[in-house]
C-alpha cells in the first residue's frame, strides 16, 4: 500500500490517500475542507485514480470537501448508514464556514470491506463519538485508521449530539483486543500504536468505564 497524509483545516484533520501500487486505484479518508486541491494534485502527480471517499463519521471537520472531491474525481462517497444524515444535512457545530452536503452511495457495514486494487480494509463499526463512527483496518499492513474513536492518549468527545459514553467504552474495549503492533492513524493528532495505548485501553475493558 502507498500512503500519503496531510493535516487540513481549522480542526487539524488528518486526511489520508491510500493507493494500490499496481492498479493505481486509490481511496481518500476524511476529506476535510480544504483538501480538494491537495487531493487533485497528488492524484495527478502519481497517476492514481480515486475510487472512493470514505468518511469515518459525519462531523463537519471530516466531510467538508466530500462533494467537491467527488465532483472532481467521480469517486463515490462511503459512510456508515447511521451517519448518512450527517452528510446529507451537515450540522455546522461551530464550523467557521458552510459545509456542503454530500450524497453517500456506499454503505460501510460492520465486517464489510473497502476494496481498491488488491488492498482490503476491514470495516469496524465503533460507535460512541457518533452513532456511525467506523475504523478501517488493514490486516496485511498492520494499520488502523481510527477516525475520532481512538487518539494517541485518548478518544473522541462524547458530549456532542449522538455521542455515547457506554458505546465508546465498548468500542475502545474492542480496539484493545487488536494486535499490539497495529499502528493507529487517528483523525487528529499524531500516530500511535495499540501497544502504546493498551494500558488504559485494558483499564476501559476491565472496568467498563472511561479512565478520566
Amino acid at each position: 500500500m502507498e500512503r500519503i497524509s496531510r493535516v487540513v483545516g481549522p480542526a487539524a484533520t488528518n486526511v489520508h490517500i491510500l493507493a494500490d501500487e499496481r492498479s493505481r486505484e486509490a481511496i481518500a479518508i476524511d476529506t476535510a475542507i480544504p483538501s480538494l486541491a491537495w487531493v487533485a494534485d497528488e492524484l495527478a502527480a502519481r497517476s492514481w485514480t480515486l475510487k472512493l471517499i470514505v468518511s469515518t463519521h459525519g462531523h463537519w471537520d471530516h466531510i467538508g470537501d466530500n462533494a467537491a472531491v467527488a465532483a472532481a474525481t467521480g469517486a463515490e462517497i462511503a459512510v456508515h448508514p447511521l451517519d448518512r444524515e450527517s452528510l446529507l444535512h451537515p450540522a455546522p457545530l461551530f464550523a467557521p464556514f458552510d459545509i456542503p452536503a454530500s450524497v453517500p452511495a456506499v454503505e460501510l457495514a460492520e465486517g464489510g470491506e473497502v476494496r481498491f486494487g488488491s488492498i482490503r480494509l476491514r470495516v469496524l463499526h465503533t460507535p460512541g463519538h457518533t452513532p456511525g463512527s467506523v475504523c478501517l483496518q488493514s490486516v496485511d499492513d498492520g494499520l488502523l485508521f481510527s477516525g475520532d474513536t481512538l487518539f494517541a492518549g485518548g478518544w473522541g468527545r462524547i458530549d456532542l449530539p449522538g455521542g455515547s459514553g457506554p458505546a465508546i467504552v465498548e468500542s475502545l474495549a474492542r480496539l484493545a483486543e487488536l494486535e499490539p503492533a497495529v499502528a493507529v492513524l487517528p483523525g487528529h493528532g499524531p500516530a500511535t500504536t495499540i501497544a502504546r495505548e493498551r494500558p488504559w485501553l485494558e483499564m476501559v475493558r476491565s472496568t467498563g468505564r472511561l479512565p478520566f
